[in-house]
């Protein structure tokens, strides 16, 4: 698998992520190591957790593979560390307290002594942006990450992110992204670009409904049918993202592949991705997406899907004629 460089670091990670949100859920222990093995042995390095899926038993799970299957040296750990707010003088949401709280967690966790990618996985309003950062300077600083990113930033909050002076840098945001949610291309895109941000695309497949199956209706074994998943699916079965998948589809079939390639395919070489991050329930789903490896699509397809997948860019990003 091809491996990038994420943002203007010296970190190189493999094109594609492997997401864990279902570990620990949907993903038994045992079928999380088949998971791991298929990615690794098609040359994925870089898997991604957080401390807030299943509360926790992802990060366990991948704690315990890492003893049992795969050398640490050989991945890249990054997860993040969600902005909740609770009870207490610590509980402060992105605080510097809560934060180093949930790093030492996720640590404990993952029975590892560094986190290679450390973000955070949304922005707190409520406690200033400066102690947010410089938490993340201490953990970057006492040796317990390598490397510090954010989650679910807009575009002034990832610029604004980008030029405190707090000594440890963000190389990369992780947003939603793909052919059905292309909003970051107003502000997000071009503020990564311009401080050497990667950006780390999650849901690439439109939450599963790029892959056409539910073009016919809601299929039982699907997230769509959960009662945990159905709302996050539902978002995006719209008579617009009909019209996309179709348009996939009819590509997915010229080109003799699957819908989820092409889509996957897509994303994956937008200008500034580095590294789509996809999630499967199972090794056979995992598989599919892992095809895509294989695939680059041609100008003419390429330029049809951006053409019906379009979102309009009005005054100010769109530059004044």
């Amino acid at each position: 698998m091809e491996q990038r460089y994420l943002g203007r670091s010296g970190l190189r990670v493999s094109r594609t992520a492997l997401g864990t949100m279902t570990w620990g859920r949907d993903t038994d222990a045992d079928e999380a190591a088949t998971q791991l093995m298929a990615f690794c042995d098609a040359g994925g390095t870089l898997i991604d957790t957080a401390d807030v899926y299943v509360e926790g038993e992802s990060e366990r799970i991948l704690g315990t593979l890492l003893k049992e299957l795969v050398p640490r040296d050989e991945l890249v750990i990054a997860t993040k560390a969600v902005a909740r707010r609770s009870d207490g003088p610590f509980g402060g949401g992105a605080s510097r307290g809560a934060l180093l709280t949930a790093l030492d967690g996720s640590l404990r966790r993952l029975e590892v002594d560094h986190i290679d990618l450390w973000q955070l996985h949304a922005w707190d309003a409520n406690v200033p942006l400066e102690e947010t950062l410089a938490a993340l300077d201490t953990a970057v600083t006492s040796g317990k990450v390598r490397y510090v990113g954010v989650s679910n930033y807009s575009g002034w909050q990832l610029a604004t992110a980008a030029t405190l002076p707090t000594g440890s840098p963000i190389i990369s945001t992780q947003v939603e992204y793909s052919l059905l949610e292309r909003g970051i291309e107003r502000e997000v895109v071009p503020a990564a670009a311009h401080h050497g941000i990667g950006l780390l695309p999650w849901a690439p497949l439109g939450r599963g409904v790029l892959t056409g199956k539910y073009r016919n209706g809601t299929p039982p074994d699907s997230r769509g049918a959960s009662s945990h998943f159905a709302g996050y699916v539902e978002q995006h079965r719209t008579e617009r993202a009909a019209r996309i998948v179709q348009a996939v589809t009819t590509a997915a079939d010229g080109l003799g592949t699957s819908p989820l390639c092409v889509a996957l395919a897509w994303v994956r070489d937008r200008p500034g991705v580095v590294a789509p991050v996809v999630g499967a329930r199972d090794t056979t789903q995992l598989l599919g997406s892992l095809e895509a490896e294989e695939l680059t699509l041609p100008p003419a397809i390429r330029a049809a899907l951006d053409d019906v997948s379009a979102i309009e860019l009005t005054y100010p990003e769109r530059p004044m004629g």
